[in-house]
């Protein structure tokens, strides 16, 4: 009898293994590199259900990553740190030793201040602490959905104003920017709550990080109750935590959830290369 040749990676089954929690699954028997269009159908349907998507065991070059990313969508260039040398949509997400206050900490969706924020970001993990650095995700159609009556009447059909201002005191990366980037400010107005263009579902679009009021509102009022949705957003029961390995790899639908990057590994380094994609303007 002919023994049977091993199968490829992309002959094995994909398994979807959810996290546990209120969002999230990990992604295993696929490698990025060599993707089928029955995997890449297989991954945007997992990733559309469970929002954030987690692919062990990646060791990606630059142009694998890249490649992989745009199985997804476009990637976008990110406005205030520069790419990478050969790979300018590529950004390093970088703790050093010597600095105490990370990249992006504080709850978020990233970059909600541009007019056509991304659908998407990708983190690829290449150096992490011996303990720590974890990332928390929540979900933002549990957090529309469990909102209460009366906050739901008073945000929906509201426009959010947003702005890079506030998100420039929680980066540690006014060093790597040049003097044009750092003095950069971009502002832009969305719904508070927004509906996914790809499962009709509304969640919550307002974040701590970027938004600083609602359009024709007064402050002494938008600011009590955008308080109160911030502090509802990021319940425990609408929140996952990640901890990393390295090559490890997670994608996450940024038009329906905020993500947390935890600083609790002072005087280690962190390294992490992030691909954001385009989107749309949210409706």
């Amino acid at each position: 009898m002919v023994p049977r040749m091993a199968r490829t990676v992309d002959e094995l089954p994909i398994s979807v293994t959810p996290s546990g929690g209120p969002l999230g699954a990990y992604v295993t028997g696929v490698n990025l590199a060599e993707l089928t269009e029955v995997a890449i159908e297989t991954i945007r349907a997992a990733w559309l259900e469970h929002l954030v998507l987690v692919f062990p065991h990646q060791p990606l070059t630059p142009r694998q990553y890249l490649d992989f990313a745009e199985t997804i969508g476009t990637p976008a260039e990110y406005p205030f740190v520069q790419g990478l040398d050969a790979n300018p949509y590529i950004i390093e997400v970088l703790k050093l030793p010597h600095e105490t206050v990370n990249f992006g900490g504080v709850w978020h969706a990233d970059t909600v201040y541009l007019e056509r924020p991304p659908m998407a970001s990708m983190l690829l993990a290449k150096e992490i602490p011996p303990m720590g650095g974890d990332t928390e995700f929540a979900n933002q159609y549990a957090a529309w959905e469990t909102l209460a009556p009366e906050l739901q009447a008073q945000l929906d059909g509201r426009t959010a104003m947003n702005s890079s201002a506030a998100a420039m005191s929680i980066r540690n990366t006014a060093d790597r920017m040049s003097e044009e980037q750092a003095a950069q400010v971009f502002e832009s107005r969305h719904p508070a709550v927004r509906t996914h263009p790809e499962t009709g579902r509304k969640s919550l679009y307002v974040n701590v990080a970027h938004t600083y009021g609602l359009v024709d509102v007064d402050p002494a009022e938008s600011g009590p109750l955008l308080d109160r949705v911030f502090e509802h957003q990021v319940r425990d029961e609408f929140v996952w935590r990640l901890s990393w390995e390295v090559d490890m790899l997670a994608l996450w639908d940024n038009r329906c959830c905020l993500h947390n990057p935890i600083n609790d590994y002072d005087g280690y380094t962190r390294r992490m290369h992030r691909i954001t994609l385009e989107g749309d303007g949210p409706v």
